[in-house]
């Protein structure tokens, strides 16, 4: 178990390096621009519009959260495919592995339609990254809004043998420092998917009784929940594999029963921490989806969502660590105003560590929303 002080150590020389990705990540908006002057935009874009109904939201007629990072993801997945096909070889399917952190900027409601684009922005030997910006538009008032904003990185397999990485065909940049600094985002998230692997390893703990969550409101164990999917054909793309945007669905209602639970309010997502996909997963396996809080401020809550696979019918296959990510949530009124959270009642050592590792993690991103605003 880290101490205290390596956790701090280890969250400042994170804090820099995330930093210095989103810096770069701005000037990736900025090159959009140019590469449309460059009449190179086309290639490597696509785009979804769809009006949202009913059944995307929540009874208080907020878009849910994992209905966009589904279309997020569909986008992704569609432009990162239709690339890595343009040459010879194996046809092959892009494969998410990787959503940066996501932010949710404004709700998106029912009646709303929303434009999400999604572009590619830099190839490795055996990867993409796609930003997408997610725009919505009141059809009525023709009035638009930045609704979110999202990266995500892509590995195309091949349909022979899914196991079979391929290479991707490389994009033409605007610049060579347009390059370099796609460089410096891989090899950025290269070293967090490693660090997360390691430490997402530990069993999550059981659900605590009915008769001990009755008596211990804003506890962890009170709110912390559980769902548990089987894989259908609805659920996979080509190859048998779960949608990456059908898994995130699930995490983000996980998420809100916890957050909902803790509050007894209308509940919305703020954002997602990096979501890593570890291992695929497959049709005919049986997922637990399981959220717990793991800080709590005056005006959100920050909750880790696991998923866990098990084959149904393959008996040698043991449970295993699929999918993690980070959830962010906020309270809110019925005028859609933030509403302030119930404290959290620490309990053993374990949940104190996660306490104070999530409340570093908090402060970071507060630091870095202040020095985005001063620039």
């Amino acid at each position: 178990m880290l101490s205290f002080e390596e956790v701090i150590s280890r969250l400042r020389f994170k804090r820099v390096r995330t930093a210095v990705v989103a810096d770069i990540r701005r000037q990736v908006i900025m090159d959009v621009g140019k590469r449309a002057e460059a009449g190179l935009q086309q290639n490597y874009q696509y785009k979804i519009i769809r009006i949202m109904r009913p059944d995307d939201a929540n009874i208080m007629g907020n878009v849910h959260g994992g209905i966009i990072l589904k279309m997020i993801e569909e986008a992704g997945c569609i432009v990162s495919t239709r690339h890595c096909n343009t040459q010879d070889g194996d046809r092959c399917l892009a494969l998410l592995v990787r959503v940066e952190k996501t932010e949710f900027l404004s709700p998106v409601f029912i009646g709303e339609v929303v434009h999400i684009t999604a572009e590619i922005t830099y190839t490795s030997k055996h990867s993409l990254e796609v930003q997408v910006i997610v725009m919505a538009e009141n059809i009525l008032t023709g009035g638009k809004k930045l609704a979110s904003k999202a990266a995500l990185w892509y590995v195309p397999c091949s349909l022979q043998n899914v196991n079979k990485i391929m290479e991707v065909p490389s994009i033409q940049y605007v610049s060579a420092e347009q390059k370099e600094e796609g460089r410096k985002r891989y090899e950025a998230q290269k070293i967090e998917r490693m660090e997360t692997k390691a430490r997402v390893e530990e069993v999550m703990p059981p659900l605590p009784n009915s008769e001990d969550a009755t008596k211990e409101p804003h506890t962890v164990g009170f709110s912390q929940s559980s769902l548990i999917h089987l894989v259908g054909p609805l659920d996979c793309i080509l190859h048998d594999y779960v949608h990456g945007g059908v898994t995130m669905k699930l995490m983000d209602e996980v998420a809100g029963i916890v957050a909902a639970r803790h509050c007894n309010t209308n509940i919305v997502t703020a954002s997602v921490d990096a979501i890593n996909f570890h291992r695929k997963i497959k049709k005919g396996c049986v997922v637990t989806v399981t959220g717990r809080l793991t800080f709590v401020s005056n005006r959100s809550m920050e909750l880790e969502v696991l998923v866990d696979a098990a084959s149904l019918v393959e008996k040698e296959m043991k449970k295993y660590r699929a999918v993690s990510a980070f959830f962010t949530f906020i309270s809110l009124d019925k005028d859609n105003k933030p509403l302030p959270v119930p404290p959290l009642k620490i309990k053993g050592e374990e949940e104190q560590r996660r306490f104070e590792e999530g409340n570093a993690r908090y402060l970071q991103a507060k630091a870095k929303r202040l020095a985005d605003n001063r620039q």
